[in-house]
């Protein structure tokens, strides 16, 4: 009998298909509650997640027989990894693949709110738009401007990149000097105060936690515009909002929120901030490398070849 390989939901391009040579593949179809996992899932030696599902200490407790954990995304903030090393669980994830689409996203969510695109479709869906005048919708230019970027990894830089290309000069916040043409390193609190937009992208950490609170956001540089496609719990939304509503902040463009997907109302009631549902990596191109990354990492391991990404 082929062991049993269970994927909670089915992932974008059809490939998780492939482990039915290898393996008894169940699941992969619309997302499956957790009465059904436990239920369905009791014999599997390989469990598929993606980042929208929990895996914590009752679902591995009811899995006796899982042997590897492969998980669709870079964040692992949703595995309880504490109860994974206890039972000496192996587990996978797929880093680096979402480098360019995240960076392509963070900078469409800048141009987005810094030119008031968003706005400017809804006043004309709306009719609102009736008359020329040169002083109209006006937005902000970003040649010449600072982009300070809090976390400076390969999403970071490859953000940096395309910012270059704009016109922009670079600072950045993180833990070490990195080789970047024209990129300064500041504190963090140096970075806010200097740049005239801030984009995150940071892994969500307990340090990280609220890592942009009240405090930072009031060091701010007035008038700056913040991109978020880390986790929304970096920020504190009460008083992101509150700096967006009194003007002291000039916009946001806002990919991830704290208790997806659920959406803070006082973001909604806000015409100066761009609201995107977590698409980040979201381009198929993107998407569908993930799946085939999980997919080859169950069958190297089935192989008995190492993995390629293990989560230590």
């Amino acid at each position: 009998m082929k062991p049993i390989a269970y994927a909670i939901r089915s992932l974008p391009g059809g490939l998780l298909g492939r482990l039915a040579a290898r393996f008894d593949l169940r699941g992969n179809g619309a997302a499956a509650p957790r009465a059904a996992v436990l239920a369905e899932a009791r014999d599997a030696e390989v469990l598929v997640v993606s980042y929208l599902d929990r895996v914590d200490e009752e679902l591995l407790a009811g899995l006796p027989r899982l042997r590897h954990l492969a998980s669709y995304g870079v964040g692992v903030n949703h595995l309880d990894l504490e109860a994974c090393r206890r039972r000496r669980l192996l587990v996978t994830n797929t880093p680096g693949v979402v480098t360019e689409a995240t960076a392509e996203h963070a900078i469409a969510l800048l141009l987005a709110v810094a030119r008031r695109v968003v706005e400017g479709d809804r006043i004309i869906r709306r009719g609102g738009w009736t008359s020329l005048d040169p002083a109209y919708l006006l937005g902000t230019g970003l040649d010449g401007k600072v982009l300070g970027l809090v976390g400076f990894g390969r999403i970071g830089q490859a953000v940096a990149r395309r910012a270059v290309a704009l016109g922009l000069s670079i600072v950045y916040a993180g833990p070490r000097e990195v080789e970047f043409p024209g990129a300064r390193r500041l504190p963090l609190d140096e970075l806010l105060a200097a740049s005239h937009a801030v984009s995150l992208h940071v892994p969500l950490t307990p340090a990280t936690d609220g890592l942009l609170s009240s405090e930072r956001i009031g060091r701010m540089r007035p008038g700056a515009i913040l991109v978020n496609t880390a986790r929304g719990q970096v920020v504190d939304d009460a008083a992101l909002a509150g700096a967006l509503r009194e003007g002291r902040l000039a916009g946001a463009g806002l990919d991830v929120f704290r208790d997806e997907p659920r959406v803070p109302a006082a973001y909604l009631a806000l015409e100066n901030v761009v609201l995107t549902p977590h698409l980040g990596s979201g381009t198929r191109e993107t998407r569908e490398a993930i799946t085939a990354m999980v997919v080859e990492e169950v069958e190297r391991v089935a192989r008995g070849e190492p993995p390629l990404h293990p989560v230590p």
